[in-house]
């Protein structure tokens, strides 16, 4: 009676781990996630000023 009970609490114990280890991924994609989508963010701001520029810098070169 003592190893069925055993392998039930061990199959309980890896379950709870399994399912920790399960949140921690979820929260660490969800972290990422938001990482990606500001660095996305970021890289647009930065097009649109360089597109702002070479348009400024297109203009005074042609006035030249």
């Amino acid at each position: 009676m003592f190893w069925p009970m055993l392998a039930i609490a061990v199959g309980f114990l890896g379950l709870a781990v399994l399912g920790v280890l399960a949140v921690r991924v979820f929260l660490e994609a969800q972290r990422l996630g938001r990482q990606v989508s500001d660095s996305a963010s970021r890289i647009n701001r930065a097009a649109e000023e360089l597109e702002r520029a070479s348009a400024s810098a297109a203009r005074s070169a042609g006035g030249v």
